[in-house]
């Protein structure tokens, strides 16, 4: 089963039900479906806006009790570095650093030692400066997928639905926000909530 998010949205039509805890959101709909509304009600994962569905039968309290058991439980805390005699470490943790054969050509030794700090220096520099350039790369993409999960959902006859799709992905933000400023308040709101992390604002 697929656990259900820390935080969630849900909406009726275009017009928001309701946001912020699982527990929150599921009361809303269901009464929401209780008056018997003809819009389709949806529910999405706040930040990745994948859909979400909630076993709405029986009473509130019910309700409130399979949502905890459904729950994720706590993670238990990292245990302590201890010797054999269970006594704590002290002084400086372990930097956890692992000696491994690197293969360059002798240019590239000649510039990696001529860097301060030397070569392993150098290396430990440029590992982390790629690593947190992809990282930049994955948390837009991950942002891009949500807003389009998003629209595609609910926006998909709204006008210039397409358009708006294309602006995203161009990282387009004035015609973006263009286009999804004629959409109904509710949905504008969060797609431009979304759409923070997704483009970037050119000056």
């Amino acid at each position: 089963m697929t656990p259900h998010p820390a935080t969630c949205i849900a909406f009726e039509g275009h017009r928001r039900i309701s946001a912020g805890p699982m527990s929150d959101v599921a009361l809303a709909v269901r009464e929401v479906l209780a008056r018997g509304e003809q819009a389709p009600v949806l529910i999405f994962d706040d930040v990745t806006s994948r859909p979400v569905e909630f076993d709405l039968r029986g009473t509130p309290e019910e309700i409130l009790a399979r949502l905890a058991s459904e729950a994720p439980g706590e993670q238990p805390a990292p245990s302590a570095d201890v010797r054999e005699d269970d006594t704590p470490r002290r002084g400086r943790p372990k930097l956890g650093v692992v000696a491994r054969e690197v293969t360059l050509l002798p240019r590239h030794w000649d510039w990696l030692n001529g860097q301060s700090g030397g070569a392993s220096v150098a290396l430990r520099k440029l590992v982390d400066a790629a690593r947190l350039a992809g990282e930049d790369k994955d948390r837009k993409r991950a942002a891009q997928e949500a807003v389009y999960r998003f629209m595609t959902a609910i926006a998909g006859n709204l006008p210039d639905y397409e358009d708006a799709t294309r602006a995203l992905y161009a990282d387009d933000r004035a015609r973006f926000d263009g286009i999804v400023s004629t959409w109904p308040e509710d949905v504008r709101n969060h797609t431009l909530r979304l759409a923070e992390g997704a483009l970037v604002t050119h000056p």
